[in-house]
């Protein structure tokens, strides 16, 4: 096993696909698809791709969670904050605790990395 992982689109493993459970969805039918280049055993870090296609729905995090934004566009508007647009080349955490909405308005890609 090596201690090294290059994020390399051209050399991706399978995707799995989800969606955010239906009394989540705000607005319109977003899709997500996710690459995992990384997980501990325990699963308690895991790193990778993540895409979805448009829509709005309702998130909380109970993880730490670091991301850059690859491709798209995105709004995310924490519970009682001012929305946040999100554009390529954006670096962002999610602190344990964060509730609000996720609005993607352009198809988005973004690495992340989580720990549990």
């Amino acid at each position: 096993m090596s201690h090294f992982v290059r994020f390399d689109r051209e050399d991706l493993p399978p995707p799995e696909t989800s969606a955010p459970p239906p009394e989540k969805v705000v607005a319109g039918d977003p899709r997500f698809t996710l690459w995992t280049l990384d997980a501990n055993m325990d699963e308690t870090r895991f790193a990778g791709y993540w895409a979805s296609t448009p829509g709005t729905w309702r998130v909380s995090y109970d993880e730490w969670e670091y991301c850059t934004l690859v491709e798209g566009h995105a709004i995310v508007k924490e519970d009682g904050k001012e929305p946040v647009h999100l554009h390529p080349g954006d670096h962002f955490i999610f602190r344990p605790g964060y509730s609000g909405q996720w609005q993607v308005i352009e198809p988005v890609l973004k690495t992340f990395v989580v720990l549990v």
